[in-house]
């Protein structure tokens, strides 16, 4: 890890980093190779799975830490800090610092509300990775690492008046509603922001004056977001803002997803230089 670091930055993927539709990157690339220039780590922070993400880290070259299923858990790659922080549990690949609840647990949960709704609410656990590939446009291979949950249980709510309902009975087991860029989210009492404001002390301990940013589009990224000094809401894929994201000092990115991120990162890492 760069001892001189200067700006940390965390990103959402989903209509984020990545194209809403396509899933591309492509449109980020320049302001990507900007953040490998400069030795500046982007922490993927996103619902998506520990399977998912890895596979977009390859992609990227990526090989600094990341947060899974809205802030259910921190992976840090072994040997990247080398002073010592608090984990949870390790695999040969990563120290982990889990802060979700165990998915078994949130899936009893999510089928007791079933119970309440009948035909109105199906959970990624509910679907095929067919289902899961049409819903979301993704290859079956891609269907396959999304139902790969730990923490988290993305599910369709095709009741919108019960959305409140649905919350209350939720909150009776300590769980939580969010919602992101395609589903509504069942999850424990983590979120992202939690995560990133851990990991952001982990740097700290060596690098005191950081400068942080953060890109997301949807609600559950609100959380992440006011953990920040620069927090970046861009477009959604028609071009509007989620009304539901405020803060005062919120930047509003000119551009949907990967565009939007590109100019936006380019425009602060100009200003902080």
């Amino acid at each position: 890890m760069n001892g001189n670091l200067k700006v940390l930055i965390f990103t959402d993927l989903d209509g984020t980093l990545l194209d809403h539709h396509t899933y591309s990157f492509e449109a980020a690339i320049p302001a990507l190779k900007v953040l490998v220039e400069k030795d500046i780590p982007l922490i993927i922070c996103t619902s998506k799975t520990r399977a998912e993400i890895e596979k977009v880290r390859l992609e990227l070259a990526n090989t600094d830490p990341f947060i899974s299923e809205n802030g259910g858990a921190v992976f840090i790659p072994k040997g990247y800090f080398l002073h010592p922080f608090s984990y949870t549990k390790e695999d040969p690949e990563y120290f982990i610092i889990e802060l979700g609840t165990p998915y078994d647990e949130i899936r009893a949960v999510l089928n007791q509300i079933k119970e309440r709704f009948p035909g109105k609410i199906k959970g990624f656990g509910d679907l095929s990775p067919q289902e899961v590939s049409d819903l979301c446009n993704l290859s079956l291979q891609q269907a396959n690492l999304a139902k790969r949950r730990e923490y988290d249980e993305p599910f369709i709510l095709k009741d919108e008046n019960a959305v409140d309902e649905v919350k209350e009975i939720a909150s009776y087991s300590n769980l939580q509603i969010t919602r992101g860029g395609r589903f509504y989210h069942l999850i424990g009492n983590n979120d992202k922001g939690k995560a990133v404001r851990l990991l952001r002390d982990i740097y700290g301990e060596k690098n005191k004056h950081l400068k942080t940013i953060a890109l997301g589009d949807s609600q559950n990224d609100l959380p992440m977001l006011k953990m920040v000094d620069y927090p970046v809401l861009v477009q959604k894929p028609d071009g509007h803002y989620d009304p539901s994201v405020t803060l005062d000092n919120l930047i509003l990115a000119e551009g949907i997803g990967p565009a939007g991120w590109h100019e936006t990162i380019l425009k602060i890492l100009n200003k902080l230089s």
